[in-house]
């Protein structure tokens, strides 16, 4: 019995090897300045806000001044009930680039954030449109520009950008924050291997004519979230998908303030995984569970003392990989001080997850906001 575990851990290790090394690898030796774009085409940015008077107070003048030489700041008002509407008239007083639209009044779509996106995109002047949140800010006045850089074949419909998390003292922080990488890793490595799955709404463009001729939202309207992950994981190509993670294109976001929150942030994420095309799912899934089981078998392998030498070796092979990804694009991705910290996260997160997951099947929200 113990050689057949045995076995099994050496199959489950090369499945993850072949994860770091064929397919993180890919974003931990990728050059992002290798092929750029030159062209600045007028681009539309798009906010969705609910009730964010202080976010969009203290973070809209980083989007207003943003050194591109056109560009509309477009922020969609989703029925909020605090001081927004006055807020966005004053912006919009004050700069000509900027302007609202008004969503009042219940709508059977109001409760996810398709609807009033949908109604961003449609009001949008330009063709090329740039996604982020209420509570984001960008990394310098030239994200525009660096993620317009990422255009760079006449094929390129989307661009997939990198959304951290600001820095904050303690443990969540962190957590929190090695969460967003990780799933950064994965989106933006899968794209460089030819496997596009998903984007995240705080830093994603796309084409407007890609959203119309594939009947934007529409066929996963009845998915409260999924507005950024969902529709590009049904229009997202090998060849029409680019991504740009020069530090200019960053974006950050407010974490969420407690452990729970962020809980009911992840159970809300997992949820659209079920509507991943079955490739996808599959491997996310194998991801998944293969490091759940590398743990579990090293466990059971040291408790029934199995020649503990070549578990050490195994392991080492494992630990040295993650630890070669995950320097480099930790450094690519400026989150270096995260580094010191990945194992301890990693098995945290292992665990976690199958509890988050589960625990969203049995606890499901229906609101937005």
């Amino acid at each position: 019995m113990s050689l057949s575990l045995f076995i099994c851990f050496i199959l489950i290790t090369l499945i993850q090897l072949i994860y770091y090394w064929f397919l993180f690898s890919r974003l931990a030796f990728f050059n992002p300045n290798k092929e750029v774009s030159v062209e600045t085409p007028p681009i539309s940015v798009i906010i969705c806000a609910k009730n964010e008077y202080d976010n969009l107070e203290r973070n809209l003048p980083f989007f207003l001044e943003q050194n591109y030489p056109k560009y509309e700041i477009l922020v969609v008002n989703d029925n909020s009930d605090d001081e927004t509407t006055y807020l966005l008239k004053e912006f919009a007083d004050k700069y000509n680039h900027f302007k609202y639209v008004s969503i009042t009044g219940f709508s059977n779509y109001a409760l996810g954030k398709k609807f009033p996106l949908a109604i961003g995109i449609k009001s949008a002047q330009y063709d090329t449109l740039l996604l982020t949140d209420a509570d984001c800010i960008p990394a310098s006045n030239n994200w525009i520009s660096s993620m317009q850089k990422a255009y760079t074949t006449s094929k390129t419909e989307i661009v997939l950008g990198y959304g951290a998390y600001k820095k904050r003292p303690g443990f969540l922080n962190k957590l929190i924050r090695y969460d967003a990488f990780f799933i950064g890793l994965q989106y933006l490595s899968f794209s460089l291997a030819g496997f596009p799955y998903m984007g995240i709404g705080r830093n994603l463009s796309y084409k407007k004519d890609l959203f119309f001729k594939n009947k934007g939202f529409s066929p996963h309207y009845n998915v409260m979230s999924g507005d950024d992950d969902l529709f590009i994981n049904r229009v997202a190509k090998k060849e029409n998908v680019s991504i740009q993670i020069e530090y200019d294109s960053h974006t950050y976001s407010e974490p969420k303030p407690s452990f729970y929150s962020w809980v009911l942030q992840k159970r809300r994420h997992f949820s659209t995984s079920y509507h991943y095309k079955f490739f996808h799912r599959v491997l996310l899934g194998l991801l998944g569970l293969s490091s759940l089981i590398f743990y579990m078998l090293l466990l059971i392998l040291l408790l029934i003392n199995f020649q503990t030498t070549f578990l050490i070796i195994i392991f080492g092979a494992k630990f040295i990989s993650q630890t070669v990804v995950f320097y480099l694009t930790m450094n690519k991705l400026n989150e270096k001080d995260l580094f010191w910290y990945f194992i301890v996260f990693d098995l945290f997160m292992i665990f976690i997850n199958p509890v988050i997951l589960i625990s969203g099947l049995l606890f499901k929200k229906n609101k937005w906001k």
